[in-house]
């Protein structure tokens, strides 16, 4: 297992670890309920350093980004932040990823620069992919290695990161970000995006300034009761919002249609991307089926790979995520179910053992904050 910066950290904090795409993470520490209400409610940071960066940079980057990427990144101004997709060519997704358009003095004169964050289980993957597409006057730079991320999550991340640094966090917007020094930390990124639905940001720096910056902010947010997280409340505060995660909710054979992603899939943008024609066509002809999320009516928590049935006891899908919701005190989860059953307030069952439990079809998120 390959470590991150702020391993021992976790070590020392007595965190549960164990391998997360290969690296040696910490799935809780006071426990995931305590953890998630933590977020929810103040404050939490997460490692996140396990995440892979790239940075495209040259006078074509704008036009490999346009032909890699599911969203239409010619709208980003230096500054900004997206959520998007990496289709394959049939018809499934590569990896999902944010893409930062960077300020114009990270690249020469006459170029544009952009960063990719993608997920840490698809780092060589998605390098792979990426370069076999880039046939554009561009250069691809695979800074994950070189990079330490920090998210901290939640109503009083601003208050508390506000005392670390001169940038004003007030003045950046919901995914877009600036750049500044924070607790010492030189030319660190700092992001109003995040993966908790909590507000907060994430903090992009030199892996060598990953311990004093999370020693740092662990200082700062004393006051507000801050609680270190790991990847098992990073996983119920997602699930709440019903963000998508890659390996479970979308995958290689998921289409970002399917996924209720046709919202960062701009099929009208003036660029040729792997698979638009394949998406083109599902929309013309509707979905055979989607990624929905239900709540469950018994106490019972639903698994990934739980099979998913209609009233008469017919297969109709399969559970991709599920948890006891912390916030809600009810077992809830996302499944791709087949057309006819996906409206919302529908009855569907889910297969546990021999037993078939209801469950209803309702709205994403599960949870308005």
């Amino acid at each position: 297992m390959k470590p991150t910066p702020l391993t021992q950290k976790h070590i020392d904090l007595g965190a549960k670890m164990a391998e997360f795409a290969g690296y040696n993470m910490p799935i809780s520490y006071s426990g995931i309920i305590e953890e998630h209400q933590g977020v929810r409610k103040r404050v939490g940071v997460f490692d996140v350093s396990h995440m892979g960066e790239f940075i495209v940079k040259g006078k074509q980057a704008l036009d490999l980004v346009q032909a890699i990427s599911s969203n239409d990144a010619s709208k980003l101004n230096p500054g900004d932040a997206q959520y998007s997709c990496l289709p394959n060519d049939k018809g499934g997704i590569v990896d999902d990823m944010l893409v930062y358009r960077l300020f114009d003095d990270m690249c020469a004169e006459g170029e544009q620069a952009f960063m990719l964050v993608v997920n840490a289980s698809n780092i060589e993957k998605d390098w792979n992919w990426i370069s076999a597409l880039n046939t554009f006057d561009t250069r691809l730079i695979n800074i994950s290695d070189e990079t330490g991320l920090i998210a901290v999550q939640g109503p009083k991340a601003e208050a508390a990161l506000q005392k670390l640094t001169d940038v004003d966090l007030s003045k950046i917007a919901y995914y877009h970000f600036a750049k500044g020094t924070i607790a010492g930390a030189e030319n660190v990124i700092l992001s109003a995006t995040g993966y908790t639905g909590s507000g907060g940001f994430e903090l992009y720096c030199r892996q060598d300034q990953t311990a004093d910056l999370w020693d740092a902010v662990m200082r700062a947010g004393a006051e507000f009761d801050i609680i270190p997280a790991g990847l098992g409340a990073r996983d119920t505060l997602r699930l709440e919002m019903g963000y998508c995660l890659y390996g479970n909710d979308i995958d290689d054979t998921t289409s970002p249609l399917e996924a209720g992603l046709g919202w960062i899939t701009k099929l009208k943008k003036n660029a040729n991307f792997p698979s638009k024609s394949i998406f083109e066509q599902q929309k013309k002809d509707g979905l055979m089926k989607q990624l929905v999320g239900f709540t469950m009516t018994e106490r019972r928590v639903p698994r990934h790979g739980y099979q998913v049935c209609d009233a008469d006891g017919l297969t109709i899908g399969e559970v991709t995520s599920g948890t006891q919701s912390p916030s809600l005190d009810q077992p809830i989860g996302m499944a791709y179910v087949s057309k006819g059953h996906t409206a919302i307030g529908s009855k569907i069952y889910i297969k546990v053992g021999s037993k078939q439990l209801e469950a209803e079809v309702t709205s994403l998120p599960f949870l308005t904050i």
